[in-house]
């Protein structure tokens, strides 16, 4: 289960509201936004509003807001997609008190997904000597042939 997930950012594009009729004759909308998150390194995330919510919560290009959201994905003829609704609208910055954003990890193992270690420290690679083989590149020769 994923729990309550809070984005802070600013909105920085209101793209155009969709509607339509469903199958069984209700009137439905939808409103995407583009935010910006607040952090050393920050992040674009398309999140939208639906129906009743694209009313209750006006937004606009600059404001700087923290909404709640749910994460969901779905398949369509082979094909992923994933929304990131947003339930919850709240002006401002709503974080914990104090609280900074989170600072983004010095090194992501890219063999394991989600592992997070420290940047590993250079360790001069070790050349084996075979015998008859040639000699050991010099280091400090920096002739490329």
């Amino acid at each position: 289960m994923i729990g309550d997930i809070k984005i802070y950012g600013t909105i920085q594009t209101v793209l155009p509201l969709q509607s339509g009729t469903s199958k069984a004759g209700n009137e439905w909308k939808k409103q995407e936004y583009i935010l910006e998150t607040v952090e050393q390194y920050p992040r674009k995330v398309k999140f939208d509003l639906f129906g009743d919510k694209v009313d209750q919560y006006p937004l606009q290009a600059g404001n700087v807001v923290t909404i709640s959201v749910n994460i969901e994905s779905r398949e369509f003829n082979g094909r992923w997609y994933t929304d990131v609704r947003a339930w919850k609208v709240e002006n401002g910055d709503t974080r914990a008190e104090g609280a900074a954003p989170a600072p983004a990890p010095d090194y992501v193992n890219p063999i394991v997904p989600g592992a997070v270690e420290s940047a590993p420290a250079f360790v001069e690679p070790v050349i084996p000597q075979f015998p008859g083989a040639a000699a050991a590149p010099n280091p400090t020769d920096d002739l490329p042939f």
